[in-house]
């Protein structure tokens, strides 16, 4: 039995290198384009009958949203046995509760639709473990961690600094693989653009002298990093770098984090000027113990 991986427009590059990893199964990149009223318009190629199908499309826009759910509706029609549906980012997961009445809960929501055509579902670094508590099918988490730690193994690293205390479970299994000290920096949220970073005390001459790279899951604004950069400049750090799973990147973000850092990078996840590790080999990975025919 044969399996396909298909790319949706949101996630081309990171389908294809999934499907190399897989050992260079089939690889198909759908068409795609609007109708002149806007509404969007999908089609693959061929029938799948019988046949495993792995979609990747990351959801960070409506528009990725809509075409990932007609795209699995189309390998649906062309006969498919299996659908997994990766989803790389995996957008609204950050809404996964309500705080005043007459709210969804938006994570919820699309986890409903998105596994409907679905056997199975893979992700990377959700916002929230409640996301995963809204699928009633097979869902798995994939971590860009790995992807991180194999890209930093090659540049000379001396401490590892997590922006607040919720990444520190991060950043300690990024110190695991690499066997490098970490930190976690006192964050205060003024709003939403605006955050106030503090050393802790115990680690307050630990930064000077040494090459830092300051590492979270999303990076969106950049006024977190932006402001952590600042503070490990001011306390002498020889260098500063930063990373994370998924680039948003909004506004000016990338170019604001550029002025401050020696180097900023991000996993493929999503299509971003500073996509410099992958996530594939670890999405392959898992695909080869939810597929049989991978094995």
């Amino acid at each position: 039995m044969a399996v396909h991986v298909i790319g949706g427009p949101a996630s081309t590059a990171l389908a294809e290198r999934i499907s190399r990893e897989l050992g260079n199964v089939p690889f198909a990149i759908p068409f795609s384009k609007r109708f002149p009223d806007g509404e969007l318009y999908v089609r693959i190629g061929g029938r799948m009958n019988g046949e495993d199908v792995v979609l990747v499309q990351s959801s960070r826009t409506d528009e990725d949203l809509v075409q990932l759910l007609l795209l699995e509706d189309a390998i649906r029609e062309a006969g498919a046995k299996r659908l997994v549906v990766v989803v790389p980012y995996f957008a609204y997961a950050r809404q996964d509760r309500r705080f005043y009445p007459g709210e969804p809960v938006s994570a919820r929501a699309l986890t409903r639709h998105l596994e409907l055509d679905a056997d199975a579902v893979v992700t990377v670094d959700l916002h929230s473990a409640l996301t995963l508590e809204g699928f009633t099918k097979p869902v798995t988490e994939a971590s860009g961690i790995p992807a991180i730690a194999r890209l930093l193994r090659e540049r000379p690293v001396d401490l590892l600094v997590s922006p607040d205390k919720g990444g520190v479970d991060r950043i300690k299994r990024l110190a695991e693989l690499l066997d490098k000290p970490w930190m976690a920096l006192e964050k205060k949220r003024i709003d939403s653009d605006h955050v106030e970073l503090t050393l802790p005390a115990a680690h307050a001459g630990e930064i000077e002298g040494k090459q830092v790279v300051i590492v979270d899951d999303v990076i969106s604004t950049g006024g977190t990093i932006v402001e952590a950069a600042k503070l490990l400049r001011k306390s002498r750090a020889r260098a500063v770098l930063a990373a994370c799973t998924h680039g948003l990147f909004l506004r000016d973000a990338f170019e604001r984090i550029k002025a401050v850092t020696d180097e900023l990078f991000s996993t493929d996840t999503l299509l971003n000027p500073a996509e410099k590790a992958s996530v594939a080999p670890d999405i392959a990975q898992i695909l080869r113990k939810m597929v049989p025919t991978l094995e």
